[in-house]
């Protein structure tokens, strides 16, 4: 259908957000920037009453309610079969190892053929978890995924991810020798780059937009020509390991 009203309780890990960053919580299919769209325009209820601010505090338990209306990347939501090697499975989520190059989520260029489709056609009870249970990404790079597969399941990750209780590491291979101790720990600021706005590159938080960004990075093995570390990150920034 070309538009469908859904309407939904507000849980309490939402309690307290915006009500545009809520939504693209509870209707994932949809971008954030479209769903500011319909508030604005007033397609969205908040306990039977129309409101127009996307900046609108929502509370635990208040009914929302929002007229959609299909667009590109709503329709990217479909099951797609797909091979997905399962390391573990449990009632409460998945862990899956992701090869290098799939795409994790439908973005613009990439609508079909993403691991999100795959989850969709592996487990049907996956379409009711907000982006099938996709609470992190790895994009260019192959490595493990946490997937969840129920609502309270994905509430509990968001909320570990948030606190930073979720420990992550990666392998990375880096051109020429290491130099200078290890570990050591990176603390920078990461934005987009102000000469090429498709880069991301460390940042003057006084005069750039950006977020603070922490990587302690350790040399496994080297030669003379590359080494290999390994990057344990505290914080998950866009391409955060490359541009530290």
């Amino acid at each position: 259908a070309d538009e469908e009203v859904r309407q939904s309780q507000v849980p309490v890990v939402l309690h307290g957000q915006r009500l545009d960053r809520a939504l693209a919580q509870m209707v994932p299919e949809f971008s954030r920037n479209y769903l500011q769209q319909l508030i604005e325009q007033g397609d969205v209820l908040v306990d039977g009453r129309v409101t127009t601010k996307p900046s609108t505090k929502v509370r635990l338990g208040h009914a929302v309610q929002v007229t959609l209306r299909a667009t590109p990347q709503s329709r990217a939501f479909v099951p797609e079969a797909m091979a997905i090697d399962v390391v573990y499975e449990d009632a409460h989520l998945r862990v899956i190892h992701k090869p290098a190059g799939l795409v994790v989520h439908p973005a613009p260029g990439n609508w079909q053929g993403t691991l999100l489709n795959g989850l969709l056609a592996l487990d049907p009870l996956a379409a009711d978890v907000p982006r099938a249970g996709i609470v992190h990404r790895l994009e260019d790079t192959s490595g493990l995924m946490v997937v969840a597969r129920t609502r309270q399941a994905m509430d509990a990750l968001v909320q570990q991810i948030a606190a930073r209780a979720v420990h992550r590491q990666y392998l990375a291979l880096a051109h020429k020798p290491w130099t200078g101790p290890s570990p050591r720990t990176i603390e920078a600021p990461i934005g987009r780059d102000p000469a090429n706005r498709l880069r991301m590159a460390v940042v003057d938080l006084s005069h750039q937009s950006g977020k603070t960004a922490a990587t302690t990075i350790e040399v496994l093995d080297q030669t003379d020509r590359v080494c290999l570390v390994q990057c344990t990150l505290h914080t998950g920034r866009t391409h955060q390991i490359r541009v530290h």
